[in-house]
């Protein structure tokens, strides 16, 4: 009997090492599309340019429309993750993915590849997402998005590395 207790451990050992590793693999994966994508910029300022109507096309939308869902939805596709297809900021937060809320009690720690949500208030919802790429124990976090820009707009111009107050943050999402 202690044998078969001493295999089912080590399978189980095995199993979990294995799915750590793929685990890794799957983030730096997505890190390392969304950080390749860092300076690409709208061709006129109106939604539009060859990359951006890539990643509008991610969701099934044509040129013209706010693009950083888009962009979480066409990193997501390129890493073959399965996640959610949407250009509407608010449906990247459903409870069963949803990690942190501002000010929650449990919240679990935002890391690497999960998506961060900014509740703008004359929208009455959260209206511009993103990735996390660093989130350490200071009062900042560094993030990876599109359609923003130096100032943080969530209409901007391009996809932007940005150093943003972890107050500022509303939801955040994992899907890895």
């Amino acid at each position: 009997m202690a044998k078969n207790n001493n295999l089912v451990f080590y399978i189980l050992l095995v199993a979990f090492v294995f799915s750590s590793s793929l685990l890794h693999a799957q983030l730096e994966r997505v890190s390392i599309i969304y950080s390749n994508e860092i300076g690409v910029r709208e061709r006129t300022g109106n939604n539009d340019g060859q990359r951006v109507e890539e990643y509008l096309r991610s969701c099934n939308l044509k040129r013209g429309n706010p693009w950083c869902a888009a962009f979480v939805t066409w990193t997501f596709k390129q890493a073959k993750v399965d996640a959610i297809v949407s250009a509407y900021s608010p449906s990247w937060f459903p409870n069963k993915s949803t990690i942190y809320t501002r000010g929650a009690k449990g919240n679990k720690t935002p890391q690497k590849a999960d998506v961060f949500g900014i509740y703008f208030s004359n929208k009455g919802r959260i209206a511009h997402v993103g990735f996390i790429d660093v989130w350490d124990d200071n009062s900042y976090c560094i993030t990876v998005e599109g359609n923003t820009n130096d100032e943080g707009s969530r209409e901007g111009d391009g996809v932007y590395r940005k150093r943003r107050l972890k107050s500022q943050i509303y939801k955040v999402s994992r899907f890895l």
